[in-house]
């Protein structure tokens, strides 16, 4: 369970930056969280909030970035520069990051400090009695190599010598079998982001999605409960193989979803799913990244939550991260919206404000840390009327 991360120095957040999901004993226990097995206890979701342009995508990306270098960097072409930008006005400057979270049963601690063209600090910590390095990796300038130290991270020292500039340790140990590598890397996050944005609802998003459900039938099943529930004017999601013919004449079979509608004399039609609402569209592409996470663990990170989808859904969704029966792993929610009728439905904690300076540079800041702010506020009519910032300019 992720418990916070801290980054600098990356896109239009300049300063350091922190996102804490931990709560202290003035969060009353009805509010959605967690008990971590290290003593912790992190909420379960947390919205993120601000204006267009403000900076709410990029203070999601360090996550997807850091879990994208741990898991894949060793794939990356070794001339390729890494996939982040630092700040128009510290270019020449090093980014950082920092994550916290439980794994195995203990708290771990990943740093990362690096330039595009290559990685300057990378470490790893677990807490047993005090926090203690797993590894320690830090570029010799002098020397043009890493130094690097180990303590039970099972990776031959020869071998870890030979990291390159531009991919993790983590990410190679794992390529060379080194267990605690391989069990790091099995960690999971199921996002709509890259490091270029959010990808677009399109018809390439629901077939990806399609072919999910077809061969995870639980998942399906659930998928068309939830959206009947929804009343999106659903009966039923039929997934059906068909063979398609290429641009180049050459044959690929799809899977592809229809929707199943039950009119009111009884009888039924059905659409295929280019002709199903946006709302509908989206909300199953949305669903074949919420029911992994709910079912197997880890972390959701999703952009533009409620795209397409009416305010009043945004309760049953979250709902699905706060009740033990539908989130059995204590799987987490991180995500951005612009539907402030969140503000009615998450604790003051749970709920992280973004907005962008004259400087264009990005600062976030948890609204429970507003001065003078109450638990019985409106939240929703304090945030409209600019009490809180975070909102536009216009």
């Amino acid at each position: 369970m992720l418990h916070r991360y801290a980054f600098s120095n990356f896109q239009s957040f300049k300063d350091r930056t922190e996102v804490s999901l931990l709560l202290d004993a003035r969060v009353p226990p009805a509010v959605w969280s967690q008990n971590t097995p290290t003593g912790e206890r992190v909420s379960s979701v947390m919205a993120v909030i601000g204006p267009n342009a403000s900076g709410k995508t990029g203070l999601l990306k360090p996550v997807a970035f850091i879990h994208w270098f741990i898991h894949n960097s060793f794939l990356l072409d070794p001339s390729a520069e890494l996939p982040f930008q630092p700040h128009p006005s510290a270019r020449g400057e090093p980014t950082e990051f920092e994550m916290e979270g439980d794994f195995d049963g203990q708290h771990w601690r990943y740093t990362l400090r690096a330039t595009p063209q290559r990685v300057l600090h990378e470490a790893l910590y677990v807490k047993r009695q005090r926090m203690g390095y797993v590894f320690i990796r830090d570029w010799n300038e002098k020397s043009q190599r890493y130094d690097i130290k180990q303590q039970d991270f099972g990776f031959t020292q020869s071998e870890a010598l030979k990291v390159r500039p531009n991919a993790s340790l983590i990410a190679t140990a794992a390529q060379y079998g080194a267990a605690l590598a391989k069990r790091i890397v099995q960690g999971s996050l199921w996002t709509n982001i890259h490091q270029f944005g959010r990808f677009t609802t399109d018809s390439s998003h629901w077939l990806s999605a399609a072919s999910y459900f077809a061969v995870n039938e639980e998942h399906k099943r659930a998928m068309v409960r939830l959206l009947s529930r929804w009343d999106l004017g659903l009966h039923d999601v039929q997934i059906r193989e068909v063979e398609t013919t290429l641009q180049d004449n050459t044959q690929k079979k799809l899977w592809l979803p229809y929707g199943i509608h039950q009119m009111q004399s009884g009888g039924r039609f059905e659409l295929g799913f280019a002709q199903e609402s946006s709302g509908t569209q989206g909300a199953f592409v949305l669903l074949s990244r919420l029911l992994p996470a709910l079912s197997a663990g880890g972390l959701a990170l999703i952009d533009e939550f409620e795209n397409d989808l009416h305010p009043h859904m945004l309760g049953p969704i979250l709902d699905l991260f706060a009740d033990p029966v539908t989130n059995p792993h204590n799987a987490q929610l991180l995500f951005t919206c612009h539907a402030m009728e969140v503000l009615n439905i998450l604790h003051k904690s749970q709920v992280t404000l973004v907005e962008k300076n004259e400087l264009n540079e990005s600062h976030s800041w948890r609204l429970d840390s507003v001065e003078g702010i109450r638990h019985d506020d409106n939240f929703y009519a304090k945030y409209m009327a600019g009490t809180y910032g975070a909102i536009p300019q216009l």
